[in-house]
Formats: structure tokens, sequence, C-alpha cells
């Protein structure tokens, strides 16, 4: 089971989109996935989820456990500030240590609606989980300006991007 992991909380995000998008080309290639939304976190979880408390949040744990039995994991991530939201930074922290995500394998996709396709995001997100012990797949997906080629209804309008998806869904089987 792939686990893709929506990087963001924000409501309507684009990040959903995308994620939604490399869902169903997992699905093209017959292999079962699952979303893990931060959009359901509980809204409390850094207060009563974390830390002492750790373990003993319902809501919190529902969502660890698609992290947890995942065999690999796409992080779907935009760019917030120069890096990823901090709602993931403080999922991951959550999640058990050590062990959690420890010696699984991960994709990530950035996406930005500057130039950059949200490069300072994933080289943030990808020494945090190199030292959770989670193996990243070099390929690296950057979607820039991504305002301008996602749709609505979630189709990428930039063959480009798609390809490059589809690809990194090759590598990620085969990784």
């Amino acid at each position: 089971m792939i686990t893709i992991i929506i990087g963001t909380n924000r409501p309507s995000a684009r990040t959903r989109r995308v994620a939604t998008l490399y869902g169903e080309l997992l699905h093209e290639q017959g292999v079962a996935y699952q979303l893990l939304d931060l959009a359901n976190l509980p809204p409390d979880f850094t207060a009563v989820a974390l830390y002492t408390n750790a373990g003993r949040h319902d809501g919190f744990n529902q969502l660890c456990e698609l992290a947890n039995t995942a065999d690999k994991l796409v992080f779907v991530v935009p760019e917030y500030n120069g890096s990823f939201p901090g709602v993931l930074k403080a999922f991951i922290d959550g999640l058990p240590y050590p062990g959690g995500i420890r010696g699984k394998k991960a994709a990530l996709v950035g996406l930005s609606t500057g130039v950059q396709g949200g490069i300072l995001a994933l080289s943030h997100l990808t020494d945090i989980l190199m030292y959770l012990g989670t193996a990243v797949l070099p390929a690296r997906v950057r979607l820039p300006a991504i305002d301008k080629f996602l749709s609505e209804d979630g189709e990428l309008t930039n063959p480009l991007y798609k390809e490059l998806l589809q690809d990194q869904v090759r590598q990620l089987l085969a990784f």
C-alpha cells in the first residue's frame, strides 16, 4: 500500500488535487493507495496529541496509522514561505520515534505558484526524512507555476508535468 500525504491542511488546496491525480496514476498501474489528508488532523493536535500525550489521541493516531502501515509514501508538498507547511512538520514530529516512517521509501512532489516548484520545500523535507531513516527517491518532481497549469477539476494542462509524475510513479514502484 502506498500512502499519499497531502502536505497541507489548507481547504481547497491545489495540493489535494495533485495528490488525487497521483493516486489515479498509481491506480492505472494497478497499485493500491490511500490518501492521508492533513486537513483531517484534529484542530488541537499540537496541544493534545504530541510529546507527553503521544499515542493518546484517537483522531491523530488514525492518521499516524496510515503512515505507519504504508509500504511507501508520497509527499505532495506546497511551498510556503520558502519551505513546506508547518502543519506537515508538526505531523511528522508526532509520529512515533524511533520508528514511524523509519525504513520506508518516499517520493516527493513539490508545487508552487512561483518558478522554483517548491525546491526549497523539497530540500528541507528531504533532510528531515533522511534524518528519520526514510529513503527518498532521487527523482523529486517540481511543479512550478501550478496555478497556471492545474484546472479546477484537477487536470494538469502542461503535458510535461503529467509526464514527470508518470515517470516518478514508475521509479517509485521499482524503488
